[in-house]
């Protein structure tokens, strides 16, 4: 984030559209929307724009009652993190169901913050919802309330307004014909340059509940990512930037992918679609097994869709600290590699503990290198001449008594 942009937290109890708003922010359908409450567990942060506005924003997890489970405590924790590191907070309620007494709770935390809040009132479709909200959100002592649709883009006006008070706008040029061209010129002349630069995008993926949240933490040292010891904990896919070495890297956690068949609500194919879009997306991605289990049906499904998507694949096989006969079970596991993925030799695999932040620097040298291997470049040339001696070793078969004859 720049010294110049500001960082803009949404905040409210589940289901009152923060992920809507966010997507809307943002530009696209970067966030789960789901009508089940709680769809949102981790932080995700992305840039956002509102006309000419840019700062930095954050969807944060809907405050439930802590009491109810650990995790709730967990995402508890998280969101009032993200809100102490705020310029700015929009604190959103549902029109439609009018204040909660656990909004009135929610207030009273947001208020002890000191942190500015703007309180904002969704799903404001009708001017029945919108005066009601208006009338209500007085008792909060919060100030005048932005009355929005997040879904159908009514009311931005008026929070760009309110926004403004925290964030300086942006000076828009009108640009000539002539200036727009030159632009483009720079823009395809730095295309290389700015291809190298660019963050590297790396995905870690897995079953539920392997370690991936977990060895994503260890790599940034700080406990970013929620984790607990229960399976499907992360849903949305979280990008977060880092850097390894003076490398730029999008680490980018995905929810625990299950087997098609044991998948049995919406919520989770949402998630399971999203980390499907991440493994698309990315340059490397790291499959992460854990150690104590045998290598599973599902485990290979994953390795075969990521090497069939074209990504380079590392294998991190986590807990290992807890493998007691260490060399039966990597013989066990190369003989496996060597059967079940004969369509790709030499897959790169390194034994890692999360938990103790073990064999990290490893995994990701072992990362790195994979990187460059992947982004090398052949020329036509160098690749017409092995065509033409792999086709003198290996002839391709006669189709009606005729050779066939590959050119390049």
């Amino acid at each position: 984030m720049t010294s110049e942009q500001k960082l803009i937290s949404i905040v409210g109890r589940p289901n009152v559209g923060k992920s809507t708003l966010f997507n809307r922010l943002v530009g696209r359908r970067m966030a789960l929307v789901h009508p089940m409450p709680g769809m949102t567990r981790d932080c995700k942060e992305a840039q956002g724009f509102l006309y000419d506005l840019s700062f930095r924003l954050y969807d944060t997890a809907g405050l439930a009652d802590p009491k109810e489970t650990t995790l709730s405590d967990l995402m508890r924790q998280k969101t009032l993190e993200a809100v102490k590191k705020s310029q700015v907070v929009l604190f959103l309620i549902d029109a439609k169901a009018g204040l909660t007494p656990y909004d009135r709770e929610l207030a009273q935390t947001l208020r002890v913050s000191k942190v500015p809040v703007i309180v904002v009132a969704n799903k404001c479709e009708n001017i029945k919802n919108e005066t009601a909200a208006i009338a209500e959100t007085v008792q909060l002592g919060l100030g005048e309330t932005i009355c929005i649709s997040a879904e159908h883009g009514q009311g931005l006006g008026d929070l760009y307004d309110a926004l403004t008070a925290y964030i300086e706008p942006g000076e828009e040029k009108k640009k000539s014909k002539k200036d727009k061209n030159e632009d483009i010129q720079e823009d395809l002349e730095e295309s290389d340059e700015q291809a190298v630069k660019r963050p590297m995008k790396l995905a870690i993926v897995g079953r539920p509940n392997v370690g991936k949240s977990t060895l994503i933490n260890a790599l940034l040292k700080e406990e970013r990512l929620l984790v607990a010891d229960m399976p499907g904990v992360t849903r949305d896919s979280v990008t977060v930037s880092w850097s390894y070495n003076d490398k730029a890297i999008d680490l980018v956690d995905t929810a625990g992918l299950r087997k098609k068949a044991r998948i049995d609500d919406s919520a989770e194919k949402l998630a399971t679609m999203d980390t499907f879009r991440a493994i698309q997306y990315a340059d490397v991605v790291v499959l992460v097994l854990d150690a104590t289990q045998n290598f599973d049906k599902q485990d290979l499904i994953i390795a075969s869709h990521v090497i069939k998507e074209g990504r380079a694949l590392i294998i991190a096989l986590n807990k290992w600290d807890k493998v007691d006969k260490k060399p039966e079970v990597q013989k066990e596991f190369e003989r496996v590699l060597s059967i079940q993925l004969t369509q790709v030799k030499g897959i790169k695999w390194i034994s890692t503990c999360a938990l103790r932040s073990k064999n990290l620097d490893t995994l990701m040298e072992s990362v790195l290198e994979v990187y460059e291997t992947w982004n090398k470049r052949i020329s036509t040339a160098k690749l017409n001449k092995w065509l033409e001696h792999a086709t003198v070793r290996h002839p391709p078969p006669a189709v009606e008594g005729r050779r066939l004859r590959l050119k390049y």
